[in-house]
């Protein structure tokens, strides 16, 4: 276990940023308070930020596939709520939603706390 908190830190540091960024972008590009886009930024980047320091203290399975499935709804967000004609949401949801989702897949595929959970792991070394 001493050696494991160096591979997944920095996964869920930089997912930590990248929640922190989220939850500012209304005051960042101006949104306007309330909106659909400032509230789903608010909520998601609040979500996303608890996760990962959760995550930074103790890392269980089902926070790291929360997270994903918050990073695959940010992406995807824009089109659910119809706001992708707003270039500057669009894009700034579809990159953070794609880097936190991917972070989060490869944090469940090389954590050895969180491989074990994985469809036939640990049934053929």
């Amino acid at each position: 276990m001493a050696n494991n908190p160096s591979v997944k830190r920095w996964q869920d540091q930089l997912i930590l940023l990248l929640g922190l960024w989220f939850f500012i972008t209304p005051w960042v590009f101006g949104y306007p308070m309330p909106s659909v886009q400032a509230w789903t930024a608010f909520i998601s980047g609040a979500v996303i930020v608890l996760l990962a320091a959760f995550d930074l203290y103790k890392t269980y399975f089902w926070a790291v596939v929360l997270n994903l499935l918050v990073g695959i709804w940010v992406a995807v967000s824009p089109w659910v709520l119809r706001l992708a004609d707003n270039r500057e949401l669009m894009w700034n949801s579809v990159v953070v939603g794609i880097a936190v989702a991917v972070l989060a897949l490869w944090e469940m595929r090389t954590d050895p706390e969180l491989v074990k959970h994985w469809p036939g792991a640990g049934h053929a070394t």
